[in-house]
């Protein structure tokens, strides 16, 4: 069998997880070429075959791009695990450090991603930090072009850029290609090295720590890599305040080099940290509480060109989720219509490769027929939706019903991202959203502006919720002004309008 790694509650073809309709298990699979992700047809049709012999059918792929098998028993997961090991299919274990789905293949990137992507897994291995971090603590490594990661949410990002020394690597921590906050520009060697940097800090702090837990002191200091401060921005901290106690840029070169740079085989080189006593973090939460999120980034959708005269055609799954005999379908379609690879993309898609471009339409046809999401227009793109009720055990409601009547009654004003959650653990959609309606005791919460986790602003019953977001919808299009978004006439509305339109009988 594959070696696996549990890291915590991440749920591993070796480590399934329980939720409400059986064991689930997760798989980054790697065939298909180095780092690519891909699948050919035949392998996915295995895949879905096996999902359907071993679990409820129900076959996922995650916003970062991961395959699911849900609906799964303690007799049925080792078979899965077998018959996948029989595949001979790859599975990527460890920190995850995602690349774009068209990195080194798209004319339009920047750079390629995956040598740099590799050398950072390496550098982890070596610094033996996966099992030392927290299962969410993630890196993303972005060259750019048409399939960006911009909506992906890591600890450490890096982008590629261009200048007139030619492609440097923006690095930041802490969040998506939006709000994560930038430390320094620098060559491949660096960056490499300020992202262990980055993953050491984290790790001193525990397992339930990520990126945004840095203090601004130690983020300065990593910042200090390519350039010279006033001394005033490294001072030397104690080692008790869980800062890097280097008193000058120079010497954090020297310490952050020694992570990575060293005789193969000796024990990797600690920098010197110390948990946080007593400090603040410098996590922020940013934005102010009456304005909404950004409107939500166009999913990977469609077709795309590679080198003349490839493409790639991307297709969505709604909600992430689909069985897995129309999984089944739809491969075999790709397959006779000579696609040679399918790859797991971030934003629940997968992407079909190799096939003759007279192939695409035919193909987008298929899959528009099975259910699949073809258009980037289709408003089941701007719900995200979690499995609630009955596939998982934390859910209060019907999540996919309610997403599905909303998608059909109210597609009109959806110019802004609705999350539907079984619970407020908040699983399909971390951040804040415009409106979320999250599953509890009182029945379906409407939640304005916030996460999850925030204060319902008004209640209905989990059955009738999809009416109260017509209610809503109603208002908008009574109240909206010429021109103006349904995401601006929210903003105008006010949580105490839109909760009194959402509780409208």
């Amino acid at each position: 069998m594959n070696a696996f790694l549990r890291r915590g509650a991440c749920p591993a073809l070796a480590a399934p997880m329980q939720t409400g309709d059986g064991l689930l298990v997760r798989l980054n699979p790697v065939a298909g070429g180095p780092s690519s992700g891909g699948l050919s047809p035949k392998l996915l049709i295995a895949l879905a075959e096996s999902a359907l012999r071993h679990g409820n059918g129900i076959m996922e792929v995650t916003a970062r791009g991961s395959l699911q098998i849900r609906g799964l028993t303690s007799e049925s997961a080792p078979l899965l695990a077998t018959e996948v090991d029989a595949l001979d299919i790859a599975v990527r274990t460890g920190v995850p450090v995602e690349t774009g789905p068209l990195a080194g293949i798209d004319p339009q990137e920047i750079a390629n991603s995956r040598p740099l992507a590799e050398r950072i897994r390496a550098a982890v291995e070596e610094a033996g930090l996966a099992q030392r971090l927290g299962p969410k603590v993630s890196i993303v490594v972005d060259g750019g072009g048409q399939l960006r990661l911009d909506a992906v949410t890591a600890d450490v990002r890096l982008a590629a850029t261009r200048s007139d020394a030619g492609v440097r690597w923006q690095v930041s921590v802490a969040g998506d290609g939006r709000n994560a906050k930038p430390l320094a520009t620098v060559e491949d060697d660096a960056a490499c090295d300020i992202a262990i940097a980055v993953l050491r800090m984290t790790a001193e702090k525990g397992r339930e720590a990520h990126a945004r837990d840095l203090t601004e002191r130690q983020l300065a200091s990593l910042a200090s890599w390519h350039s010279v401060p006033p001394p005033s921005v490294l001072p030397d901290i104690s080692s008790d305040r869980g800062e890097v106690a280097l008193s000058s840029p120079l010497s954090l070169v020297a310490g952050v080099a020694a992570i990575t740079q060293r005789p193969k085989g000796e024990p990797a080189a600690e920098l010197p940290i110390s948990p946080l006593a007593g400090e603040m973090s410098g996590r922020t939460e940013g934005g102010g509480q009456d304005r909404l999120p950004a409107p939500p980034t166009p999913l990977p959708i469609g077709i795309f060109n590679l080198a003349a005269p490839n493409t790639a055609v991307a297709i969505a799954l709604p909600y992430g989720s689909m069985p897995a005999d129309k999984i089944i379908d739809l491969a075999q379609s790709a397959l006779a219509l000579g696609t040679s690879e399918i790859r797991l993309a971030p934003g629940r898609t997968l992407l079909f490769l190799g096939q003759p471009t007279a192939a695409n339409r035919p193909l987008q046809d298929t899959a528009t027929t099975l259910g699949f999401v073809t258009d980037a227009a289709d408003p089941r793109t701007r719900i995200a939706a979690c499995p609630g009720t009955p596939a998982c055990a934390s859910g209060r409601i019907a999540t996919r019903d309610i997403a599905e009547a909303i998608a059909a009654e109210s597609a009109d004003i959806l110019d802004f991202t609705l999350h539907i959650s079984g619970c407020a653990k908040g699983c399909a959609h971390p951040g804040k959203a415009a409106l979320t309606l999250v599953g509890g005791e009182n029945g379906a919460g409407l939640v304005v502006n916030a996460t999850a986790k925030g204060l319902p602003a008004g209640y209905r019953p989990g059955y009738d919720a999809a009416r109260g977001i017509s209610r809503v919808a109603a208002a908008i299009r009574s109240a909206r002004l010429p021109g103006e978004s349904a995401a601006a006439c929210l903003t105008r509305l006010g949580a105490a309008g839109i909760a009194e339109a959402y509780r409208q009988e």
